[in-house]
């Protein structure tokens, strides 16, 4: 293992909260004395399908520690996700069905596989000892903790104070979290910095059983594209899964204040190069953080392609190398189609509403000309017509007509 003092400095990067940072050096004294790794606790609940590149915050940093050799392990809430994590919301969450999980969870794992090594990742659903509980058992855990301690986290309050309602099955969330890490005998445990709360949580209830108490390590929450928090709902995400001239040209959307931020979260760069680098051009510190996204996912040459295929199309000002393609309906009115109708039969838009937003947007190019009206006939061409939706995404729709 690397030394201490080079493992704390892992450990510190684009850190929000270290609690606390002399008993991690001590602990990794010990592990180092005893040559074995600590146990390092990351739990994710399958609330939804599909990751993003916020998610990939935690998880690369539990390949750095990965990297020093120490364990992760990896609890998939599949008993906490039914209950729903209260952190940062201002109203109920919904709860999820058994079911739902089950179709979230197949994809968590393979995705947070994008990042971490999973042959040296320890993973658990945490039913494995939440559904072998009796009520007198749950009964048993509420009792570790007293209302007026959970009151003091700032959800609940602010809640409180606005007449929200706060289900009793939320205050068990923490209590549920926290028991994980009893189960699992952690040594540090990371999350968001929303988090900070169910961590120490989970270090109080150690202490009550008899374990040394967790470290807890907590990390930036990232804001979307639009400077709202990340998130599939408000459209202003990567995935994970995401092409990689997507994940360029999106991180290129980015406002330069952020930049500091994702360089520090989402690259491997040293703070003197990502120093450097925002010292000069923002357009360049930015294509370089794009860059670097990319290549996380997709490799080196990938986004290099990327890069080159965006300064073509918005440096340069050309329609990009490879456009996809799309056929034309095969019946076509003498009187045309409405523009809204074809985006949607032709597959570019998921409805019809969703293309008429786009539309009225101004999102919306019929060979170079900016479209305003959805309900606009199109006739029948004796050509292929040229699309692009927003800025990026081009599409050929192949005529039928010879």
């Amino acid at each position: 293992m690397p030394s201490t003092e080079e493992q704390m400095e892992v450990f510190r990067r684009g850190t929000v909260h270290l609690i606390e940072e002399q008993q991690l050096a001590e602990r990794i004294d010990a592990a180092r004395a005893q040559g074995r790794p600590l146990r390092v606790k990351f739990g994710m609940d399958p609330s939804s399908p599909d990751l993003h590149v916020g998610h990939s915050v935690p998880l690369r940093k539990l390949r750095a520690i990965q990297r020093l050799g120490h364990r992760i392990v990896l609890i998939v809430g599949d008993g906490t996700a039914m209950v729903g994590d209260p952190s940062g919301r201002n109203k109920l969450r919904p709860q999820l069905s058994r079911k739902q999980v089950e179709q979230n969870l197949a994809t968590y794992t393979e995705q947070a596989a994008l990042v971490l090594d999973m042959n040296r990742t320890e993973v658990h659903r945490n039913s494995e000892w939440f559904d072998a509980m009796r009520f007198e058992d749950v009964l048993q855990l509420a009792a570790r903790m007293t209302v007026a301690r959970m009151i003091e986290r700032d959800t609940f309050q602010e809640r409180h104070r606005a007449g929200q309602p706060i289900g009793i099955h939320e205050f068990l969330y923490p209590l549920m979290q926290g028991w994980d890490s009893v189960q699992i005998e952690c040594d540090l445990e990371l999350g968001g910095s929303d988090q900070l709360f169910n961590l120490l949580v989970g270090r109080q209830l150690q202490e009550q059983v008899g374990q040394p108490p967790q470290i807890c390590l907590t990390l930036p929450l990232i804001n979307g594209l639009d400077g709202r928090k990340m998130s599939k709902s408000y459209q202003n995400a990567i995935g994970l899964t995401e092409p990689a001239s997507e994940m360029f040209g999106k991180t290129m959307s980015i406002e330069d204040g952020a930049m500091r931020d994702w360089f520090v979260a989402l690259t491997d760069l040293s703070p003197e190069e990502i120093e450097g680098l925002l010292a000069g051009h923002p357009r360049e510190a930015k294509a370089r953080l794009s860059s670097e996204i990319a290549a996380s996912y997709h490799g080196r040459e990938a986004a290099a392609a990327a890069s080159r295929a965006f300064d073509r199309q918005f440096r340069d000002h050309q329609i990009p190398e490879n456009v996809e393609e799309r056929s034309l309906p095969g019946e076509w009115p003498e009187a045309g189609v409405p523009l809204f109708v074809l985006l949607r039969e032709v597959g570019l838009c998921r409805t019809g509403k969703e293309a008429q937003r786009l539309v009225e947007g101004g999102g919306v190019r019929l060979d170079g000309e900016v479209q305003r009206d959805p309900s606009r006939l199109v006739p029948p061409p004796g050509r292929d017509l040229l699309v692009q939706l927003g800025k990026r995404r081009f599409a050929r729709l192949r005529s039928v007509v010879e």
